[in-house]
């Protein structure tokens, strides 16, 4: 029976939902005290996590990024002229959705690469 159900599930492509219905009668004592709904809202709250997260993967993939950079690495001494507060605007995204671009100048090996792939990566 249950194997017709993760069946079915995997061919609609709830693969998030099918794990985590796995997940919740492999542990039967974490979940047993919660009602129908409650473990309904778990599990397809973890097939949209699934869902972002693959789309934020096929982003990346599909971007083709040079670096694999964050923002959180980024270097701040004071000879490459980053504004903290102006990285933390962009990384707000803001730019994204008034559909703006941005522009990035500096002298050679400066890490305007890096701060693009950071910036693309955390658009993603």
């Amino acid at each position: 029976m249950m194997n017709h159900l993760y069946e079915q599930l995997t061919a609609l492509k709830l693969t998030g939902f099918r794990d985590a219905l796995k997940k919740q009668l492999a542990q039967p004592g974490t979940y047993q005290e919660l009602g129908f709904e409650e473990r309904l809202s778990l599990l397809t709250a973890e097939e949209l996590t699934c869902r972002e997260n693959r789309k934020a993967e096929r982003l990346i993939k599909h971007a083709r990024f040079r670096l694999n950079a964050e923002l959180s690495k980024l270097d701040y001494r004071n000879n490459r002229g980053l504004d903290r507060a102006l990285i933390r605007s962009l990384s707000q995204g803001n730019w994204l959705t008034l559909k703006q671009n941005i522009l990035l100048t500096g002298a050679t090996g400066s890490g305007k690469t890096f701060l693009a792939c950071a910036l693309g990566h955390n658009a993603c």
